[in-house]
Order: C-alpha cells, then structure tokens, then sequence
C-alpha cells in the first residue's frame, strides 16, 4: 500500500500562488496582490526513492503523486501523505493559516527488505486527522516569495499508535525567475510515549523472535529534516503549463529513535529522501 498510495514528499512541491519577476521586453505578470486572489491548480506525478522505514538503511523507489491550488479563496496542498486545507483566504502582504490535516502514516513494517526487523511484528498504516495553525509573510525579499511558520497538530483515529504528534516547521519559498522556483523548509517532530513504544521498542517477544535486545523507547523529539525543491517550468511559465521538479530531503532521527535497535543495529539514524517528476499547472 505504501509504494502506491503515497503523495509527493516535497514540503510544497507547487508554489502557493504564481510567481514571477518581470518579464522580458519591460512587461510584468500579474502583481501579488492579483496572484493571491487568482483560482489556480497543479497536479504532479513522478517517482521517489525513499528509506522501508524511517529508521531504516534499505531503499525503494515508488510512485508519487502531489496536488496542490486555491479555488475562491480556499487553498490546499498535499505534503508527504497528507492533505492540508486552509480556511483563510491569503492576503497580500500577512496572513494568518489555519485549517483541518488528514493522511496516512506509512510507517509500518510490513514491506521491509531487512530479514530481522521481518521479524518482529508488523506495524501498521496508521490514519491521522487533526489541524494546523500558522503565519505568512509575502514580499520578503521580492514581491513573490513567502516566509510561512506552522505548527500542526495530528491525532491517530484508525486506534494504531492511539497517540498526538506535534511538527513545527518554517518554509521560505521564493521565484528564481518567471521559470524556476524554490523552496527550502526545515521542520522537528515530536511524538509521545505511546508513539514510540509502537514504532521503536522491542518487547520480550519481539526480542526473542529476532534476536535484538529489549528496548524500552520514550516519547519527544523524533526527528528534524530539511529539505530543497525545486521547479522548473517547461512550457509558459509557473503561472500556466507543465514543467518539471526535483526534491531532496536530509532527515536525523534523534533519542530513543536514533538508540533503537532497528536503528542502532539494523538501520541508521540519517534519512535520505529523494524525489523528482513532472507537474502541469491550469
């Protein structure tokens, strides 16, 4: 389930709104202002490389797929495997963001290379609802680029790890020119007791079934990452017309994640993911 059902994993594959510098010839695009208020939508598809687990040193490459637009106001964008909707509508210069997240965490281990982690019982997909606030800046550095802060807040409904998750993040994201355009974010995980007892600890059973020690693993910082898109247009430019991104992501586990033995010992605390693919933007 987890090669093909997986979203894009770029932090924001698409720009929030069309971004541009002036054009050639003296003439410009639309300013901000319109931009923020102008409907628009982008769908991409393409392939990732990405570890079994997070924790894991074995890779897969699979599918991806990411949508992200604003319709009267409303905007909305998938980020990893899940799907965020903003109830305010975006304004020129500040803006505050808030508004419902859903998706899937496919962190299980039920398609694993490794033959010891096999071992140990399966974890399962696990479905998260919950909500994110946030603030905006635009016009930072040019009259197109965004500097966002988000806290999200997601709680397990499907009963798996039955636990709360907390992620801040920051993103900046600006055109490069009428064609390119990037987006760097940064962000931590923190997760509680229950979360990690699920994921990473190792029972008695668990021990005596693949030969790894009893781990007792609390809750806190998981991990932080950062990762680099970015997105050159081939056709028009990045208010219209396909173009074609690429997305790099470098994440560390940290405490007890980095300590456990699927980790420690099978596995490895740097997490690489990478992912490129084609977007067509209406």
């Amino acid at each position: 389930m987890r090669r093909f059902m997986c979203f894009a994993l770029a932090a924001g594959l698409f720009s929030t709104s069309a971004h541009a510098q002036s054009s050639p010839g003296g003439s410009t695009l639309p300013s901000a202002e319109e931009l923020a208020k102008r409907d628009t939508v982008t769908v991409g598809v393409g392939g990732a490389w990405m570890p079994d687990y997070e924790g894991s040193n074995d890779y897969h490459i699979l599918p991806v797929g990411a949508i992200r637009g604003r319709i009267s106001g409303i905007s909305f964008s998938s980020r990893g495997s899940y799907l965020f909707v903003n109830v305010l509508p975006q304004r020129a210069k500040f803006d505050f963001n808030v508004g419902p997240v859903v998706g899937l965490r496919f962190n299980g281990r039920r398609h694993v290379d490794d033959p010891v982690v096999k071992l140990l019982p399966e974890t399962k997909t696990a479905i998260e609802a919950g909500a994110f606030v946030g603030v905006s800046a635009h016009g930072v550095t040019n009259p197109y680029d965004t500097l966002a802060f988000r806290v999200d807040a997601l709680h397990d409904i499907s009963g798996t790890h039955r636990s709360t998750t907390i992620t801040p993040s920051v993103e900046f994201s600006t055109p490069l020119s009428e064609r390119t355009y990037a987006s760097l974010s940064v962000s931590a995980e923190f997760v509680s007791n229950k979360f990690a007892d699920y994921y990473y600890s190792i029972t008695p059973t668990g021990s005596l079934a693949s030969g790894l020690p009893v781990f007792d693993a609390d809750g806190g910082m998981k991990s932080w990452k950062t990762g680099l898109l970015l997105n050159q247009s081939l056709t028009g430019n990045l208010l219209h017309g396909l173009s074609i991104f690429g997305y790099g992501e470098y994440a560390r586990l940290v405490g007890d994640f980095k300590r456990s033995p699927i980790v420690s010992q099978r596995g490895s605390a740097t997490q690489w993911t990478l992912a490129s693919g084609l977007a067509y933007t209406w």
